[in-house]
């Protein structure tokens, strides 16, 4: 017999979505209870599941009398119950066992335990070996039986009832201490940044009165330092006087100097000047003189000999003219 269902039995959710997951891995349909009672209409109006996991401590009906309940019932009894508890003692594991659970998970569940768990469960399924129901919870209950059990269901919803109204109570509690705090905590809050506000203010007029303070401190050292600066200066300007009759002669020796300097060297230019207008003058006179030549040469069939001293009257003319006009400019 292959285990592939499970109903989860617990009023935690946390706990009812931690242990289906782990189930899934191992492929099986998971169906969860979030208490006893609603594990037993459960198992009354649905397909009965191959393994129960039931939890231990629960409000109102417990996991003991949910065990025993559905141990009782001869449609139900053969569901093995696997009680998930911290409670992992060897005399609650006898207990336990006498009420008709399988095996004990101990919570929070681990994936190691769990599968060796499942493991063992499928094997004892196979061979049909899972222990049987105590002979207590079997049966056609007597009448004393029938009033332990109406006793115990009394008890139950009795135990409910004072559950629910002591959970109603201490809500009720936990949101007036919440208002009550949250109030407090409130004008904490105001106090504190009214205080926070009042600080930061004092603390930006000190700053205020710190930075007026350091200005007018460094205002006045500016003014002293300045004051100092120009007192130097008028005292430089003061021995000084401008210029003195040293620096008057420097300048005058100065002056007569470049004035020597200029003079020799105009002398020199001019010296120069007159050298080459001699040359050029000269060179212009042999050039005439060539052109007249072969002027004459070219035309002494054609020309007379007045021509001829024409032109050389002409060159020697231009020659005279222009050695004195050159002497006249730069003499």
């Amino acid at each position: 017999m292959a285990i592939k269902s499970a109903l989860l039995v617990d009023d935690s959710k946390v706990a009812r979505f931690t242990l289906s997951k782990l189930l899934e891995n191992h492929e099986m349909e998971v169906n969860m209870a979030g208490s006893a009672e609603e594990a037993l209409d459960f198992l009354s109006s649905h397909r009965r599941p191959d393994v129960i996991f039931m939890d231990h401590l629960m409000p109102g009906m417990n996991g003991v009398e949910a065990t025993k309940a559905i141990k009782g019932n001869p449609e139900t009894a053969g569901i093995p119950i696997i009680m998930c508890t911290s409670k992992k003692s060897p005399s609650f594991m006898e207990e336990a066992q006498n009420f008709g659970v399988y095996t004990i998970l101990t919570k929070p569940p681990q994936t190691e335990g769990l599968s060796v768990v499942l493991k063992q469960l499928t094997s004892d399924a196979s061979k049909g070996t899972l222990p049987q129901p105590p002979e207590s919870l079997n049966g056609t209950p007597q009448a004393s039986e029938q009033d332990g059990q109406v006793e115990q269901i009394a008890r139950s919803a009795v135990k409910t009832h004072i559950n629910n109204r002591l959970h109603e109570l201490l809500s009720d509690l936990f949101d007036e201490q919440f208002d009550h705090l949250k109030r407090a905590l409130d004008d904490s809050t105001r106090k504190q940044e009214a205080r926070i506000e009042e600080k930061l203010e004092a603390l930006e007029q000190h700053v205020r009165e710190q930075t007026h303070n350091l200005r007018d401190e460094v205002a006045a050292e500016v003014n002293l330092h300045l004051g100092r600066e120009m007192a130097e200066l008028r005292q430089t300007l003061t021995q000084s006087n401008g210029f003195t009759s040293e620096h008057m002669a420097d300048l005058k020796d100065h002056i007569t100097s470049v004035q020597t300097i200029d003079t020799e060297f105009w002398q020199t230019l001019q010296s120069e000047a007159i050298q080459q207008a001699h040359e050029i003058s000269r060179q212009t006179a042999e050039d005439i003189a060539h052109r007249t030549v072969d002027l004459y040469l070219a035309r002494q069939r054609s020309s007379t000999a007045k021509v001829y001293a024409v032109g050389l009257t002409i060159s020697l003319s231009i020659f005279t003219v222009g050695i004195a006009w050159l002497s006249g400019l730069f003499g």
